[in-house]
This record gives C-alpha cells, structure tokens and sequence, in this order.
C-alpha cells in the first residue's frame, strides 16, 4: 500500500472554502494567511505521510477568536485543523479536505499559577519548556516530557506522555480541566481544580486524546508537581533485549519508585555515541533517573544495580551531579536526530506501539528479527517502564522496495503489538497512520466513537480524516 493510500480521502468544496478564506482574511488580516509556503508548513510535521496543506493559515490569539473561525467553518461547512507546534508523528496536522489551519501558537499566556495546590492554567499554546522556565522559581514542575518542546494544547490533544510516564502518568493523568470550542463555535469548560468528582460523565477525559476531531482546546488546567530534594540518573548496558526487559520488569516488580527507565538498543546507542560525542558500551543500554531524598535516590539507584546485575548488567554509572545527568538525557532526546547519522540523507519512518511490560522483550526481539530479515536500518528506544517502544526505519525515499518494505515492517508490528494484548500507539497518536489498526484493537468500541463524533460534529468539519472514518 502506498503512503498515499494510507490517507483517508475527504471531500472538499473550492467555491465554499474560497469565500471562507474571504472572510476570514477581512476579519483578521495578515494574520490570515494564504501563503503556499505557510500552508505547505501547516500540513507538514515530522511525520512520513505525504503533505495535505490546508487552504488558508489563522493565527488567533484567544479563545473567542477561536470561536469566531470555527463559527465561520461551520456555517460554510469547511474543515478546520488545529495547530500547535506540528511536532507530530502520524499526520494529526494534515488537511486531507484543505480547510483552515487553526494556528494556537500565539496564545502563549500562563493565566494562573496555584503553588498551594499544585496546579496552574494556560492558553493552549504554551509550551511545556516555556512552562517549566516559567515554574523554576515556584519549586514546581510539569512533568510529561515527550521529548520534543511540544505546546501544552497539542500534548493534551494527542494523550502524550513520554520518559516521566513511568513514575508521574500521561496527559490524561495530567489534565484536570479544558476550555474547549465546539464543532458549532460554542465555548465550553471540562473539568475543574478540584481533585476529584462524581458529578456527570468526564468530558474532560472525552477531549484529552480526540486530535482535534471533536473540538478545540484552548485553555488547560494542569496538575504541577514539588521538584525532587535530589535526582539521580545513570546508564548501565546489557548483553542483549531479553536482559535488559527483564530487568525493567524486576525493577518495577520490586517497587523501586524509578521517575524514568528508558531502553536503547545498541544501534541507537552507535548513533547516540556519534551525534552527542559520548563513548558509551554499544550494547542495550538502560538510562535511568531517581527522584526523592538524597539517601532515597542513592538507596534507589543501589537497588538497581543489584538488580542490574542479577541479569548479566554491566556496570551502572549512576551521577547526582545535575550537568552530567543533563547531557546523558539531552542525548537521550536527541536519538531521533542522532539516528540519521548511520544513514545520512536518509528519510526516518517513526512508529511507536506499547505492550504489557511481560511481552516486551519478546515484542523488541520479534520486530529486531523482522527488521533484519527486512534488510532495513532501524533504531530502537523505549519508554520500557510502560511497556512503550519506538521504532525509527532509515529509508531511501527514491527506493520504492525500501518504501515497501518499511511500510510492511510497520504494519506487521502493529498487528504483532495488538496479538500481545497490547496497542497500536502507545503515545504517537492515531492521526492518519494509525486508524487502519483500530478495528482490530478496538472491535465495537470503534463504531462507539464514531457514533460519538457524529453526535457532536455532524457536518465532520473538526480535523476531518483523523481517528475514525466517517464516511
């Protein structure tokens, strides 16, 4: 199946688009815009889908004006994209019907902090680096970390997570209230500060990954957390997958409250030691990060090296000392980037399923062989804690065979992923990529959320081909 292919098909009306546009330039200017190139960077993230720019670019910046776009996209019945960062993997800002790019970026505002009771609300369109800039002074952070300086809105959007899930959960652990616009224009508040309640079905968990298909989110009421007395990290190698698993799973069984656990197989650890100039064993490598007290931490990292060496680890180099600790996980968040370097001008096909951490090693080491039996390049890193892993295929985009077979090697590991009682995404998201996997995954429950989006968004305006196909 061709990538192409892969893409829902929607319908689109030019002579309504058009006058949409008309009206949207006379409301906000030049901060409507219809530029080929601006369009062609709102319908491109790093994902491997072919571009689907959308017609026109709004860059709103407030709720209301949020709601005004949408009112005009519904009365015309015109599709509208929302639009954070576009650091997404699987397609979520493409605009298979063209439409209008609803652009969050500029509503940046961080509206309230509450140090008392752990909580803060902010526009959509702050990021989670400007957040935690922002909190240093406070002794608080926000912890989902999905690597990529995403925009809160996005995150929330998408159900990120990343290397604190194992310790601090996803966005939907994170989340405590949305103001959302609706497919009609209306503005509504999910949730609230109070830490829980009973009162009525939660909307709020209802928007928290739905993409943009049933509304936009433009403000977010977030739990914070108190920063760590101490933090401790370090890497230890492993003599192969199976190992390190199963020393992942040991350490979780024991209750070793470990903040991040996260795997690299040895041909990311290659890359790593070339892109980040460090001279790590390349072996599979675990990276790891210890939160609590001084002697909590030093106890903690002690546990697992017991562990560790249990199942054949090799030395644990663990540090307290914040800039050593800094550069271990800059390289860490810098592998997808680092990958290309055993490929140079290669194209990176990223994919992401997440299994029961009882089946990893056997996911891992099953997709590691069809990998080889592929003959395709790939890295290999994991949110192992959680069971989540990443794959990332070099391909040669001008060689079709290598397109094929990559294409191939993914959808086999979706559906090996789903047979392990797993899923197909553990954080990347459905999008585009991913919808053809969730019959199988999902059964009845699949017509449910169809029916779902067509009680709330009849005309199928909101980020049209995304999740569920609807007509």
């Amino acid at each position: 199946m061709s990538l192409s292919a892969m893409q829902a098909h929607v319908a689109r009306d030019e002579v309504k688009t058009s006058l949409v546009v008309d009206i949207l330039t006379q409301k906000f200017g030049e901060r409507c815009s219809r530029s080929k190139a601006m369009c062609e960077q709102h319908g491109h993230t790093t994902t491997w889908l072919p571009n689907q720019a959308p017609d026109a670019v709004v860059f709103v910046e407030s709720t209301e004006e949020a709601a005004d776009v949408v009112r005009v996209c519904a009365e015309h019945k015109v599709p509208v994209i929302p639009f954070g960062t576009g650091s997404s993997l699987e397609g979520h800002v493409n605009a298979p019907g063209g439409g209008i790019s609803l652009d969050l970026s500029n509503m940046n505002k961080i509206l309230q902090v509450n140090a008392e009771d752990l909580d803060c609300r902010v526009e959509a369109g702050v990021t989670r680096k400007q957040l935690n800039s922002y909190l240093r002074d406070t002794g608080l952070f926000f912890p989902i970390d999905p690597g990529a300086d995403a925009s809160i809105g996005g995150m929330a959007a998408t159900r990120a997570s990343g290397t604190n899930a194992v310790r601090y959960g996803t966005m939907k652990d994170a989340v405590l209230g949305l103001t959302i616009v609706t497919p009609t224009g209306e503005i509504i508040h999910t949730g609230g500060r109070a830490r829980k309640s009973a009162a009525g079905y939660d909307l709020t968990r209802m928007y928290v990954g739905s993409e943009g298909t049933l509304g936009v989110i433009t403000e977010l009421t977030i739990r914070l957390y108190g920063q760590p007395e101490a933090i401790s990290g370090g890497v230890c190698p492993f003599p192969d997958i199976e190992s390190a698993c199963n020393a992942v799973i040991a350490t979780i069984q024991c209750g070793v409250p470990v903040a991040r656990i996260e795997l690299l197989d040895t041909m990311q650890v290659k890359a790593c030691n070339i892109y980040s100039k460090l001279d790590l064993e390349e072996k599979p490598t675990l990276f790891l990060e210890f939160h609590g007290s001084d002697a909590g931490v030093r106890e903690q990292a002690e546990m697992f090296g017991s562990i560790a060496e249990d199942f054949g680890g090799g030395e644990f180099k663990w540090a307290t000392q914040a800039e050593e600790r800094t550069k271990l996980w800059t390289a860490r968040h810098d592998a997808y980037w680092a990958s290309f370097t055993l490929k140079p001008g290669s194209k990176g096909v990223a994919t992401d399923v997440c299994v029961p951490i009882s089946r990893l090693a056997e996911c891992v080491t099953d997709s590691m062989t069809d990998l080889e039996e592929a003959g395709l390049l790939a890295t290999i890193v994991g949110h192992v804690g959680d069971g989540n892993f990443h794959v990332l295929i070099l391909v040669d985009e001008a060689d079709e065979a290598e397109v094929a077979k990559a294409e191939g090697f993914v959808e086999r590991l979706n559906w090996r992923a789903i047979e392990l009682e797993g899923t197909c995404t553990g954080e990347h998201g459905v999008g585009q990529g991913k919808m053809k996997y969730l019959q199988r995954e999902h059964g009845g429950g699949l017509d449910v959320m169809r029916s779902l989006k067509m009680a709330l968004d009849p005309d199928n305006i909101m980020n049209p081909g995304k999740i569920v196909k609807v007509s």
